[in-house]
Protein backbone atom coordinates (compact mmCIF):
# COMPACT_ATOMS: atom_id res chain seq x y z
CA UNK A 1 0.00 0.00 0.00
CA UNK A 2 2.86 2.38 0.86
CA UNK A 3 4.35 1.75 -2.59
CA UNK A 4 0.99 2.48 -4.21
CA UNK A 5 0.58 5.75 -2.27
CA UNK A 6 4.15 6.71 -3.17
CA UNK A 7 3.41 5.98 -6.84
CA UNK A 8 0.25 8.09 -6.77
CA UNK A 9 2.22 10.84 -5.01
CA UNK A 10 4.61 11.00 -7.96
CA UNK A 11 1.67 12.04 -10.16
CA UNK A 12 -0.35 14.59 -8.18
CA UNK A 13 -2.74 15.24 -11.07
CA UNK A 14 -3.74 11.57 -11.14
CA UNK A 15 -3.94 11.49 -7.33
CA UNK A 16 -6.49 14.31 -7.37
CA UNK A 17 -8.25 12.71 -10.34
CA UNK A 18 -8.59 9.45 -8.45
CA UNK A 19 -10.12 11.22 -5.45
CA UNK A 20 -12.55 13.14 -7.64
CA UNK A 21 -13.63 9.98 -9.50
CA UNK A 22 -14.11 8.14 -6.19
CA UNK A 23 -16.34 10.91 -4.85
CA UNK A 24 -18.83 10.55 -7.73
CA UNK A 25 -18.97 6.78 -7.74
CA UNK A 26 -22.30 6.30 -9.49
CA UNK A 27 -21.60 8.72 -12.30
CA UNK A 28 -18.05 7.40 -12.75
CA UNK A 29 -19.28 3.79 -12.76
CA UNK A 30 -21.80 4.60 -15.53
CA UNK A 31 -19.07 6.26 -17.59
CA UNK A 32 -16.76 3.27 -17.11
CA UNK A 33 -19.61 0.92 -18.10
CA UNK A 34 -20.18 2.82 -21.36
CA UNK A 35 -16.46 2.64 -22.19
CA UNK A 36 -16.47 -1.09 -21.33
CA UNK A 37 -19.36 -1.73 -23.71
CA UNK A 38 -17.59 0.15 -26.51
CA UNK A 39 -14.34 -1.76 -26.05
CA UNK A 40 -16.21 -5.08 -25.99
CA UNK A 41 -18.12 -4.10 -29.15
CA UNK A 42 -14.94 -3.39 -31.12
CA UNK A 43 -12.81 -6.23 -29.70
CA UNK A 44 -15.44 -8.98 -29.73
CA UNK A 45 -16.78 -8.13 -33.20
CA UNK A 46 -13.29 -7.85 -34.70
CA UNK A 47 -11.78 -10.92 -33.02
CA UNK A 48 -14.98 -12.90 -33.58
CA UNK A 49 -14.85 -12.03 -37.26
CA UNK A 50 -11.27 -13.29 -37.48
CA UNK A 51 -12.28 -16.56 -35.77
CA UNK A 52 -15.21 -16.94 -38.18
CA UNK A 53 -12.91 -16.34 -41.16
CA UNK A 54 -10.47 -18.95 -39.82
CA UNK A 55 -13.26 -21.50 -39.36
CA UNK A 56 -14.57 -20.93 -42.90
CA UNK A 57 -11.10 -21.41 -44.40
CA UNK A 58 -10.80 -24.67 -42.45
CA UNK A 59 -14.11 -25.76 -43.97
CA UNK A 60 -13.09 -24.71 -47.48
CA UNK A 61 -9.69 -26.32 -47.18
CA UNK A 62 -6.36 -25.20 -48.52
CA UNK A 63 -7.00 -23.09 -51.61
CA UNK A 64 -3.34 -22.27 -52.05
CA UNK A 65 -1.65 -20.77 -55.09
CA UNK A 66 -2.14 -23.68 -57.48
CA UNK A 67 -3.02 -23.42 -61.17
CA UNK A 68 -5.47 -25.83 -62.78
CA UNK A 69 -5.32 -26.44 -66.53
CA UNK A 70 -8.31 -27.97 -68.35
CA UNK A 71 -9.18 -28.58 -71.99
CA UNK A 72 -10.54 -25.34 -73.49
CA UNK A 73 -13.77 -24.87 -75.39
CA UNK A 74 -11.90 -24.99 -78.74
CA UNK A 75 -9.94 -28.15 -77.87
CA UNK A 76 -10.92 -30.72 -80.48
CA UNK A 77 -10.15 -33.67 -78.21
CA UNK A 78 -12.15 -32.41 -75.26
CA UNK A 79 -9.33 -33.51 -72.96
CA UNK A 80 -5.59 -33.02 -72.42
CA UNK A 81 -3.16 -35.45 -74.04
CA UNK A 82 0.23 -36.71 -72.89
CA UNK A 83 1.80 -34.24 -75.34
CA UNK A 84 -0.16 -31.40 -73.72
CA UNK A 85 1.03 -32.52 -70.29
CA UNK A 86 4.63 -32.49 -71.54
CA UNK A 87 4.29 -28.93 -72.86
CA UNK A 88 2.73 -27.75 -69.59
CA UNK A 89 5.62 -29.36 -67.69
CA UNK A 90 8.21 -27.54 -69.83
CA UNK A 91 6.40 -24.20 -69.53
CA UNK A 92 6.00 -24.52 -65.74
CA UNK A 93 9.75 -24.69 -65.14
CA UNK A 94 10.60 -25.77 -61.59
CA UNK A 95 6.96 -25.97 -60.47
CA UNK A 96 5.59 -29.43 -59.67
CA UNK A 97 2.84 -30.68 -61.99
CA UNK A 98 0.25 -33.34 -61.15
CA UNK A 99 -1.58 -34.77 -64.20
CA UNK A 100 -5.04 -36.02 -63.24
CA UNK A 101 -7.27 -38.55 -64.96
CA UNK A 102 -10.95 -38.74 -64.09
CA UNK A 103 -14.03 -40.85 -64.77
CA UNK A 104 -17.12 -42.16 -62.98
CA UNK A 105 -17.79 -45.68 -61.73
CA UNK A 106 -20.50 -47.72 -60.04
CA UNK A 107 -19.83 -49.34 -56.68
CA UNK A 108 -20.99 -52.98 -56.90
CA UNK A 109 -22.36 -54.77 -53.86
CA UNK A 110 -24.12 -58.13 -54.12
CA UNK A 111 -23.94 -58.04 -57.93
CA UNK A 112 -25.80 -54.75 -58.32
CA UNK A 113 -24.86 -51.08 -58.25
CA UNK A 114 -25.04 -49.66 -54.70
CA UNK A 115 -24.05 -46.17 -55.79
CA UNK A 116 -21.75 -44.15 -58.03
CA UNK A 117 -18.54 -42.28 -57.37
CA UNK A 118 -15.81 -40.28 -59.08
CA UNK A 119 -12.57 -42.11 -59.83
CA UNK A 120 -9.29 -40.21 -60.14
CA UNK A 121 -6.05 -41.45 -61.64
CA UNK A 122 -2.96 -39.89 -60.04
CA UNK A 123 0.68 -40.89 -60.46
CA UNK A 124 1.73 -39.46 -57.09
CA UNK A 125 -1.34 -39.18 -54.82
CA UNK A 126 0.83 -38.15 -51.86
CA UNK A 127 1.36 -34.81 -53.64
CA UNK A 128 -2.36 -34.06 -53.34
CA UNK A 129 -3.79 -36.03 -50.46
CA UNK A 130 -3.17 -36.81 -46.80
CA UNK A 131 -3.78 -40.31 -45.45
CA UNK A 132 -6.02 -41.05 -42.47
CA UNK A 133 -5.63 -44.84 -42.34
CA UNK A 134 -3.13 -47.13 -44.03
CA UNK A 135 -0.37 -45.85 -46.32
CA UNK A 136 0.47 -45.19 -49.96
CA UNK A 137 3.28 -47.46 -51.24
CA UNK A 138 6.31 -45.63 -52.74
CA UNK A 139 5.88 -47.35 -56.12
CA UNK A 140 2.10 -47.39 -56.23
CA UNK A 141 0.91 -49.64 -59.07
CA UNK A 142 -2.15 -51.44 -57.71
CA UNK A 143 -4.86 -51.11 -55.10
CA UNK A 144 -7.25 -48.22 -54.51
CA UNK A 145 -7.35 -45.20 -52.22
CA UNK A 146 -10.75 -44.39 -50.74
CA UNK A 147 -12.16 -41.00 -49.73
CA UNK A 148 -13.31 -40.60 -46.14
CA UNK A 149 -17.02 -40.26 -47.00
CA UNK A 150 -17.05 -43.36 -49.19
CA UNK A 151 -15.06 -45.32 -46.60
CA UNK A 152 -17.72 -44.57 -44.01
CA UNK A 153 -20.61 -45.20 -46.41
CA UNK A 154 -19.38 -48.62 -47.57
CA UNK A 155 -17.50 -49.54 -44.37
CA UNK A 156 -14.12 -49.73 -46.10
CA UNK A 157 -10.78 -49.93 -44.30
CA UNK A 158 -7.21 -50.71 -45.43
CA UNK A 159 -7.27 -54.33 -46.57
CA UNK A 160 -10.96 -54.28 -47.51
CA UNK A 161 -12.05 -55.12 -51.06
CA UNK A 162 -14.32 -53.02 -53.23
CA UNK A 163 -15.77 -53.79 -56.67
CA UNK A 164 -16.03 -51.01 -59.25
CA UNK A 165 -17.75 -51.07 -62.64
CA UNK A 166 -16.10 -48.59 -64.98
CA UNK A 167 -16.54 -47.56 -68.61
CA UNK A 168 -13.23 -48.04 -70.48
CA UNK A 169 -12.02 -48.07 -74.06
CA UNK A 170 -10.53 -51.31 -75.40
CA UNK A 171 -9.39 -51.64 -79.03
CA UNK A 172 -11.35 -48.53 -79.93
CA UNK A 173 -14.55 -49.81 -78.37
CA UNK A 174 -16.27 -48.61 -75.20
CA UNK A 175 -16.97 -51.43 -72.76
CA UNK A 176 -18.07 -51.81 -69.15
CA UNK A 177 -15.40 -53.45 -67.02
CA UNK A 178 -15.98 -54.76 -63.50
CA UNK A 179 -12.92 -55.24 -61.31
CA UNK A 180 -12.20 -55.84 -57.64
CA UNK A 181 -9.61 -53.71 -55.86
CA UNK A 182 -7.98 -53.96 -52.44
CA UNK A 183 -8.08 -50.77 -50.35
CA UNK A 184 -4.57 -49.48 -49.71
CA UNK A 185 -5.44 -46.41 -47.66
CA UNK A 186 -8.32 -44.22 -46.51
CA UNK A 187 -7.70 -40.56 -47.31
CA UNK A 188 -8.12 -37.79 -44.76
CA UNK A 189 -11.16 -35.54 -44.82
CA UNK A 190 -10.61 -32.71 -47.29
CA UNK A 191 -12.04 -29.19 -47.42
CA UNK A 192 -14.77 -28.26 -49.87
CA UNK A 193 -12.39 -26.21 -52.00
CA UNK A 194 -9.53 -28.72 -52.11
CA UNK A 195 -8.33 -29.75 -55.56
CA UNK A 196 -9.75 -33.06 -56.83
CA UNK A 197 -11.70 -33.42 -53.59
CA UNK A 198 -11.36 -37.09 -52.61
CA UNK A 199 -14.08 -37.30 -49.94
CA UNK A 200 -16.52 -39.05 -52.28
CA UNK A 201 -14.00 -40.51 -54.71
CA UNK A 202 -11.70 -43.44 -55.36
CA UNK A 203 -8.10 -42.94 -56.51
CA UNK A 204 -6.46 -45.50 -58.81
CA UNK A 205 -3.02 -45.73 -60.44
CA UNK A 206 -2.98 -43.98 -63.86
CA UNK A 207 -2.27 -47.34 -65.54
CA UNK A 208 -5.89 -48.28 -64.90
CA UNK A 209 -7.01 -45.53 -67.31
CA UNK A 210 -6.60 -44.73 -70.99
CA UNK A 211 -2.98 -43.67 -71.40
CA UNK A 212 -3.50 -40.45 -73.33
CA UNK A 213 -6.55 -38.89 -71.66
CA UNK A 214 -6.16 -36.34 -68.83
CA UNK A 215 -9.01 -34.35 -67.29
CA UNK A 216 -6.71 -31.66 -65.89
CA UNK A 217 -3.17 -30.80 -64.89
CA UNK A 218 -2.45 -29.17 -61.54
CA UNK A 219 0.59 -26.88 -61.35
CA UNK A 220 1.73 -26.38 -57.75
CA UNK A 221 3.38 -22.96 -57.39
CA UNK A 222 5.23 -21.53 -54.41
CA UNK A 223 3.18 -18.33 -54.23
CA UNK A 224 0.45 -16.37 -56.00
CA UNK A 225 2.95 -14.31 -58.02
CA UNK A 226 4.64 -17.34 -59.57
CA UNK A 227 1.25 -18.98 -60.09
CA UNK A 228 0.12 -15.95 -62.09
CA UNK A 229 3.32 -15.96 -64.17
CA UNK A 230 2.90 -19.67 -64.89
CA UNK A 231 -0.76 -19.24 -65.84
CA UNK A 232 0.07 -16.43 -68.28
CA UNK A 233 2.88 -18.47 -69.85
CA UNK A 234 0.59 -21.51 -70.32
CA UNK A 235 -2.04 -19.32 -71.99
CA UNK A 236 0.55 -17.81 -74.33
CA UNK A 237 1.89 -21.26 -75.22
CA UNK A 238 -1.45 -22.92 -75.99
CA UNK A 239 -3.97 -20.21 -76.79
CA UNK A 240 -3.87 -17.89 -79.77
CA UNK A 241 -7.15 -17.03 -81.36
CA UNK A 242 -8.61 -20.26 -80.01
CA UNK A 243 -8.93 -21.39 -76.43
CA UNK A 244 -7.14 -24.74 -76.46
CA UNK A 245 -6.75 -24.82 -72.69
CA UNK A 246 -8.63 -23.16 -69.86
CA UNK A 247 -6.51 -21.94 -66.93
CA UNK A 248 -7.89 -21.38 -63.46
CA UNK A 249 -5.82 -19.61 -60.78
CA UNK A 250 -6.95 -20.65 -57.33
CA UNK A 251 -4.86 -17.95 -55.66
CA UNK A 252 -7.21 -15.30 -57.08
CA UNK A 253 -10.14 -16.94 -55.32
CA UNK A 254 -8.22 -17.03 -52.03
CA UNK A 255 -7.40 -13.32 -52.31
CA UNK A 256 -11.01 -12.42 -53.14
CA UNK A 257 -12.37 -14.42 -50.19
CA UNK A 258 -9.80 -12.91 -47.83
CA UNK A 259 -10.59 -9.38 -49.03
CA UNK A 260 -14.34 -9.97 -48.65
CA UNK A 261 -13.89 -11.17 -45.07
CA UNK A 262 -11.63 -8.20 -44.30
CA UNK A 263 -14.15 -5.66 -45.60
CA UNK A 264 -17.02 -7.28 -43.72
CA UNK A 265 -14.96 -7.30 -40.54
CA UNK A 266 -14.00 -3.63 -40.91
CA UNK A 267 -17.65 -2.72 -41.47
CA UNK A 268 -18.72 -4.54 -38.31
CA UNK A 269 -15.88 -3.01 -36.30
CA UNK A 270 -16.95 0.42 -37.59
CA UNK A 271 -20.43 -0.22 -36.22
CA UNK A 272 -18.88 -1.23 -32.90
CA UNK A 273 -16.81 1.97 -32.88
CA UNK A 274 -20.02 4.00 -32.84
CA UNK A 275 -20.60 2.76 -29.31
CA UNK A 276 -17.27 4.28 -28.27
CA UNK A 277 -18.31 7.58 -29.80
CA UNK A 278 -21.38 7.40 -27.58
CA UNK A 279 -19.04 6.57 -24.70
CA UNK A 280 -17.01 9.69 -25.49
CA UNK A 281 -20.17 11.80 -25.29
CA UNK A 282 -20.94 10.21 -21.92
CA UNK A 283 -17.44 11.02 -20.64
CA UNK A 284 -17.81 14.63 -21.84
CA UNK A 285 -21.11 14.87 -19.97
CA UNK A 286 -19.55 13.46 -16.81
CA UNK A 287 -16.67 15.92 -16.98
CA UNK A 288 -18.95 18.89 -17.65
CA UNK A 289 -21.10 17.96 -14.65
CA UNK A 290 -17.96 17.56 -12.55
CA UNK A 291 -16.73 21.00 -13.63
CA UNK A 292 -20.04 22.60 -12.66
CA UNK A 293 -20.24 20.82 -9.29
CA UNK A 294 -16.64 21.65 -8.41
CA UNK A 295 -16.73 25.21 -9.65
CA UNK A 296 -15.85 26.69 -6.28
CA UNK A 297 -13.13 24.08 -5.69
CA UNK A 298 -11.56 24.97 -9.01
CA UNK A 299 -11.77 28.64 -8.07
CA UNK A 300 -9.87 27.95 -4.83
CA UNK A 301 -7.19 26.04 -6.73
CA UNK A 302 -6.78 28.95 -9.15
CA UNK A 303 -6.67 31.41 -6.23
CA UNK A 304 -3.82 29.55 -4.47
CA UNK A 305 -1.65 29.51 -7.58
CA UNK A 306 -2.84 26.73 -9.89
CA UNK A 307 -2.51 27.72 -13.54
CA UNK A 308 -5.01 26.99 -16.30
CA UNK A 309 -2.79 24.19 -17.55
CA UNK A 310 -2.81 22.57 -14.09
CA UNK A 311 -6.62 22.51 -14.04
CA UNK A 312 -6.71 21.10 -17.58
CA UNK A 313 -4.23 18.42 -16.57
CA UNK A 314 -6.30 17.36 -13.55
CA UNK A 315 -9.52 17.20 -15.57
CA UNK A 316 -7.85 15.27 -18.40
CA UNK A 317 -6.34 12.90 -15.84
CA UNK A 318 -9.89 12.14 -14.62
CA UNK A 319 -11.10 11.44 -18.16
CA UNK A 320 -8.05 9.28 -18.88
CA UNK A 321 -8.50 7.37 -15.63
CA UNK A 322 -12.14 6.61 -16.47
CA UNK A 323 -11.12 5.48 -19.96
CA UNK A 324 -8.25 3.36 -18.66
CA UNK A 325 -10.41 1.53 -16.10
CA UNK A 326 -13.18 1.00 -18.65
CA UNK A 327 -10.71 -0.23 -21.29
CA UNK A 328 -8.97 -2.68 -18.95
CA UNK A 329 -12.26 -4.14 -17.77
CA UNK A 330 -13.53 -4.18 -21.36
CA UNK A 331 -10.39 -5.97 -22.56
CA UNK A 332 -10.80 -8.67 -19.90
CA UNK A 333 -14.48 -9.17 -20.75
CA UNK A 334 -13.65 -9.23 -24.47
CA UNK A 335 -11.05 -11.97 -24.03
CA UNK A 336 -13.65 -14.08 -22.23
CA UNK A 337 -16.23 -13.55 -24.97
CA UNK A 338 -13.68 -14.30 -27.71
CA UNK A 339 -12.68 -17.50 -25.88
CA UNK A 340 -16.32 -18.63 -26.05
CA UNK A 341 -16.44 -17.74 -29.77
CA UNK A 342 -13.18 -19.61 -30.43
CA UNK A 343 -14.51 -22.67 -28.64
CA UNK A 344 -17.70 -22.61 -30.72
CA UNK A 345 -16.05 -21.97 -34.10
CA UNK A 346 -12.55 -23.45 -33.76
CA UNK A 347 -13.02 -26.06 -31.03
CA UNK A 348 -10.37 -24.48 -28.77
CA UNK A 349 -11.12 -21.46 -26.52
CA UNK A 350 -7.46 -20.38 -26.52
CA UNK A 351 -6.86 -20.79 -30.27
CA UNK A 352 -6.62 -17.06 -30.91
CA UNK A 353 -5.99 -16.62 -34.67
CA UNK A 354 -3.39 -14.13 -35.84
CA UNK A 355 -4.93 -10.68 -35.77
CA UNK A 356 -7.72 -11.39 -33.28
CA UNK A 357 -5.82 -9.95 -30.30
CA UNK A 358 -5.03 -6.87 -32.37
CA UNK A 359 -8.73 -5.99 -32.43
CA UNK A 360 -8.87 -6.32 -28.63
CA UNK A 361 -5.85 -4.02 -28.29
CA UNK A 362 -7.32 -1.52 -30.78
CA UNK A 363 -10.57 -1.44 -28.82
CA UNK A 364 -8.73 -0.74 -25.56
CA UNK A 365 -6.55 2.00 -27.07
CA UNK A 366 -9.57 3.54 -28.77
CA UNK A 367 -11.39 3.55 -25.41
CA UNK A 368 -8.60 5.51 -23.69
CA UNK A 369 -8.16 7.93 -26.61
CA UNK A 370 -11.92 8.56 -26.87
CA UNK A 371 -12.07 9.34 -23.17
CA UNK A 372 -9.08 11.69 -23.38
CA UNK A 373 -10.53 13.58 -26.36
CA UNK A 374 -13.93 13.78 -24.70
CA UNK A 375 -12.37 15.44 -21.67
CA UNK A 376 -10.63 18.25 -23.54
CA UNK A 377 -13.60 20.63 -23.90
CA UNK A 378 -14.88 20.26 -20.29
CA UNK A 379 -11.30 20.67 -18.99
CA UNK A 380 -10.72 23.82 -20.98
CA UNK A 381 -14.13 25.23 -20.00
CA UNK A 382 -13.34 24.72 -16.31
CA UNK A 383 -9.81 26.13 -16.58
CA UNK A 384 -10.57 29.35 -18.43
CA UNK A 385 -13.14 30.65 -15.94
CA UNK A 386 -11.84 33.50 -13.77
CA UNK A 387 -11.12 32.54 -10.10
CA UNK A 388 -13.31 35.36 -8.74
CA UNK A 389 -16.34 34.21 -10.74
CA UNK A 390 -15.76 30.57 -9.68
CA UNK A 391 -15.60 31.51 -5.98
CA UNK A 392 -18.90 33.39 -6.24
CA UNK A 393 -20.56 30.04 -7.19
Amino acid sequence: MKLLHRLWGSFPAFLMARRNVARAKTRSALAVAVILIGVVAIGAIGAGGVAFQESQFETLGSIGADVQVFAGEDNENGYLTAADVGRIDRVSGQAEIVPLKQESADVIEGGSAAGSATVYGVEDPAALYDVDEGSIPPNWRNGVLVGSTLAERYDLRPGSKVTLRRTVTEDGETVRRTEEYRVTAVLAQAGQADIANPNEAFVLPPGEFDDDVFAQVIVRSEDATRANETAMQIKRTFNGRRQIVSVFERGDIAEQIDEAFRLINLFLVGIGAISLVVAGVSIANVMLMAAIERREEIGVLRAVGYQKFDIVRIMLAEATLLGLVGSLLGGAVTLGIVAVINDALLGDPFAYPAGSLQYVAVGMVFGVVASLLAGIYPAWTAARERPVESLRG
